[in-house]
């Protein structure tokens, strides 16, 4: 499984420079050959889509890595006067306000804006940031433990805090995992501002166990991955993304025909990342031309296979592999910008008291 967006944990910065030749001496940040993307870790493209277009454009690319969304967003606010490169990628809808309110993106209409499905355009007034990808934060669970168990999974997040899936689930901590985060907004959605610190309540009386990042959640706690099945895990429940049994799928050898893992559907948070051109740029019309990239048709039905999420682009192609094992969420929960700008800090410093005291 991909890994993706995990922890906060500071690993340092690692700079990754793919070019059309495949050198790493593509200039400097400043060099208007040159076009930087500053984004999270699990940023991936295939490297004929990024060649074809370096040499369709004329700019080489360098990608700078710079650890988890929450750590990158951070960095980039930071720097934003003298930034590190000229277009960020994967500032996702629980952050985007911190970086909009910090005057992290300058405007620009992206070409083709006009093709990205209407639900995730925001700001359209001003056009700081451009929709990139969406995907569903959900409840994995392991098919083969609820059969052997003769025990239906949950569907919602009702189910969870039944007796039945006692001591069975396995969740990220929301102050350090993205994915951890996007369950908690998920319940904040669900159960409203009076509602979902009863419901964590019930959740912990009811044995949830919580861990840093997705990675050990995922890999170590999690007994539907092969990660899990190889440390003999024991939670068949766990919060991941729709696109995880896909991924199980796609990445076993050899191809099950159908996945060994399935997602409760009515325990989904809807994610979109966006990217902007970074405010103070060096190279500005590379920058708009890297946007202009990232929303095509070629990048769009590149995606998928790359990052496990799901295009933006209406006229973009979904693999079959998503379609069959980890379609989107038909009715995910979800929350405006604004809501989870108001509340984010402040949830999170309740549910830490709530759950991990």
């Amino acid at each position: 499984m991909i890994k993706r967006k995990t922890t906060a944990v500071v690993i340092g910065l690692g700079l990754v420079t793919l070019s059309a030749c495949g050198s790493s001496d593509s200039g400097g940040a400043g060099d208007s050959k040159t076009v930087t993307l500053v984004s999270h870790d699990s940023w991936a493209v295939s490297k004929s889509v990024l060649a074809d277009f370096e040499k369709q454009s004329g700019y080489k690319v360098r990608v700078l890595k710079d650890g988890d969304a929450g750590q990158a967003v951070n960095k980039a606010i930071l720097t934003k006067d003298n930034p590190q490169g000229d277009v960020f990628f994967g500032v996702d809808n629980t952050l985007l306000s911190r970086a909009l309110d910090n005057g992290l993106f300058q405007s620009y209409e992206a070409k083709g804006s006009d093709q990205i499905v209407q639900q995730y355009r925001i700001d359209q007034d001003r056009h700081r940031v451009t929709p990139i990808d969406a995907g569903d934060i959900c409840v994995n669970y392991d098919k083969a433990y609820f059969s052997k168990h003769k025990l239906a999974p949950p569907a919602s997040f009702d189910d969870l805090i039944k007796p039945a899936y006692k001591n069975l689930l396995v969740t990220e901590n929301a102050g350090t995992s993205s994915p951890g985060l996007g369950f908690l907004l998920g319940t904040a959605a669900k159960y409203g501002d009076d509602g979902w610190q009863d419901y964590w309540k019930k959740l912990k009386a009811n044995g949830v166990k919580v861990v840093d990042g997705w990675e050990q959640a995922y890999n170590d706690e999690f007994s539907g991955s092969v990660g899990g099945k190889k440390a003999k895990a024991d939670r068949p429940l766990v919060v991941s993304y729709a696109s995880s049994p896909p991924a199980e799928v796609i990445y076993a050898d050899p191809k099950p025909k159908t996945a060994p893992t399935g997602v409760a559907s009515g325990t989904c948070f809807r994610q979109v990342e966006y990217a902007g051109l970074l405010s103070n740029a060096k190279n500005t019309k590379g920058g708009k031309a890297l946007l202009d990239f990232l929303i095509s048709v070629k990048f769009q039905d590149d995606m998928p296979l790359n990052m496990f999420v799901y295009p933006v682009r209406e006229t973009a192609q979904v693999p079959e592999e998503f379609v069959k094992f980890g379609p989107q969420a038909k009715n995910p929960e979800t929350l405006a910008p604004a809501k989870i700008a108001d509340n984010r800090d402040q949830w999170v410093k309740s549910w830490t008291s709530l759950v991990l005291k």
